[in-house]
This record gives structure tokens, C-alpha cells and sequence, in this order.
């Protein structure tokens, strides 16, 4: 397992430290480059017969720069939007999006179609006309996701040599969704339809069942096998998942992979510096 940084594996462990002991590019701003400052462009990016909305959180400076990509969970009320920003500061490019049928964009959400958008945004990215406009530096880009953004992260990146790293925040596999009674993936369908247009518990429990065995964490795993790995954890009951697929992709020889656990919750409410300072730490020790 690697290590974090002293003060990313402090602040996971303790409620309050000391300032210093956190990053400072988790909470200062970088002086302001006038001529190529900060900025914010919003993204129409197309997937499937649709055009899906995005947000690109684009670092100073000239040039071309490092890229994280978050994907949400489901249905996404926790964004990590303040992890986008503090990425920035530290100096990468983040961009945001929302499935097809979820959050105002156009279509009819289904997971499966989740994953196609996610590879319809890294494409988007990799754009030679985007990535000049964009400032995306192609080689060096990272998917992350929370929780079913994870899976979504987890299947992506095993598909998608090209990645210079994956990251997993407390994520779930939603292949094991699909692999209990029925009745249950529709509750856990139902409990989670605000913001998703087109699609009923029923049906979003129908297509996690009968994909349920291709859609597990432990099909990723072959893919993932050179593949850097941040895997972040929490005390949401969904750790197990993560820990299942790290002994997979560990057994295939990646020794790449980093693993942190934080008590908080499913949303990190009480530890977002920690998540701030763990991810960017991580990204900063990747090779340029």
C-alpha cells in the first residue's frame, strides 16, 4: 500500500489540526494570473442522441494542465463541487457532469447509459479542438466518482488504458445492487428518484438485475490491473465493496493502489478538507 503525505494521513485521523498540517492549496487562493486567470466554462457534451451538461473548473496559467473528472452518485446530491475547486487551486482543471436523464440533462436516465456518458466525456476532453480550447493536458487525465459514481469510475477506467489514475469515494457497486431480491433494488431505486427523469424504481431495478453480473466491481478488475488507484472509504457499510475489488486488482499485480479509510459518512460531511487534501496529495504524487 502506498503512503500519504504526513498531513493528509493527520487529517484523516483527527477531528482538528492545526492549520499548517493541512495543504495550503487546500484553502489558499494562488495569486491571480491576469493574463490567463481561473475560469469557469460550461460543457455541452454529446452522448448518445443528446447533448449532456458539464462544468469545467479550469486552472490558471497558460498552457495545458492535468484533468480530474467527477462523476456523481445517485442521484447526486452530493456533487463534490468544493473538491473540483480545491483541485483548481492546486493547480488541475476539474470537470463536472450530469447523466443523461439526471439533473436538467436532456434524455432518460439508465444506468447503463451512465457509463457510456462517462466515456462520452473523457472523448469530449480529448478532443483536439476541446483540449486546445480547454487547456486539458490529454495524457494526464483522472476519473474520480462518488459512490455510484464510483462504479461508474471503477468500470470506465477498466476499459480505458489511456487514464493516468482512477479514484473511488466511498463507492458502491452496483452490480451487487442488482444481485439480491428485486423488491430491494426497487426500494433502493425509489429512495433515490429525485432529479431523474424517464425512468421508474421499477425499471432501474430491472436493468440492475439483469445486469447484474457483468455490472460488479470484481469484472472491473482485469481492466484495472496497471491502473493507479485512490481509494477512498468510509463508515457507510459500502467499504467492503471497495475492499473486495482492491484485493482483486491487488492480486493482479497493481501495486498502485492506495487505500484510506475516514470515519464520517457516506457524504464525507464532517471530513471534506481530508477528502480535499487526500485527493489532491494523490494527484500530486502521480508521474507528469
Amino acid at each position: 500500500m502506498r503512503i500519504l503525505t504526513l498531513a493528509a494521513a493527520l487529517v484523516l485521523c483527527a477531528a482538528r489540526l492545526p492549520a499548517q498540517q493541512v495543504s495550503p492549496a487546500i484553502y489558499t487562493d494562488p495569486p491571480r494570473d491576469t493574463a490567463h486567470p481561473a475560469r469557469m466554462q460550461v460543457l455541452h457534451i454529446p452522448s448518445g442522441a443528446v447533448r449532456i451538461n458539464g462544468v469545467a473548473y479550469l486552472a490558471a496559467g497558460a498552457g495545458a494542465h492535468p484533468t480530474l473528472v467527477l462523476a456523481h452518485g445517485l442521484p447526486g446530491n452530493e456533487k463534490n463541487l468544493d473538491l473540483a475547486q480545491a483541485v483548481r487551486r492546486a493547480g488541475w482543471n476539474a470537470v463536472t457532469f450530469n447523466y443523461r436523464g439526471s439533473w436538467g440533462s436532456p434524455g432518460a436516465f439508465r444506468f447503463g447509459q451512465n457509463l457510456e456518458d462517462a466515456a462520452a466525456v473523457l472523448a469530449f476532453l480529448r478532443d483536439t479542438a476541446n483540449a486546445r480550447a480547454l487547456g486539458i493536458d490529454t495524457a494526464r487525465l483522472v476519473l474520480g466518482g462518488h459512490s455510484m459514481g464510483g462504479w461508474v469510475t471503477a468500470h470506465t477506467a477498466a476499459r480505458d488504458p489511456g487514464l493516468r489514475g482512477a479514484i473511488l469515494i466511498s463507492a458502491a457497486d452496483m452490480g451487487l445492487a442488482g444481485s439480491g431480491p428485486r423488491e430491494r433494488a426497487v426500494a433502493l431505486a425509489a429512495g433515490n428518484m429525485e432529479s431523474l427523469a424517464g425512468v421508474t424504481p421499477e425499471q432501474m431495478a430491472d436493468e440492475l438485475v439483469a445486469n447484474a453480473a457483468g455490472w460488479r466491481f470484481d469484472a472491473a478488475a482485469p481492466g484495472l490491473a496497471a491502473t493507479p488507484l485512490l481509494v477512498l472509504t468510509s463508515n457507510d457499510g459500502l467499504a467492503p465493496h471497495s475492499e473486495s475489488l482492491v484485493r482483486l486488482v491487488r492480486a493482479r499485480g497493481n501495486q498502485q493502489v492506495t487505500v484510506v479509510h475516514a470515519d464520517t459518512d457516506h457524504g464525507w460531511s464532517d471530513r471534506r478538507i481530508a477528502l480535499q487534501d487526500a485527493v489532491i496529495g494523490w494527484l500530486q504524487s502521480l508521474a507528469p
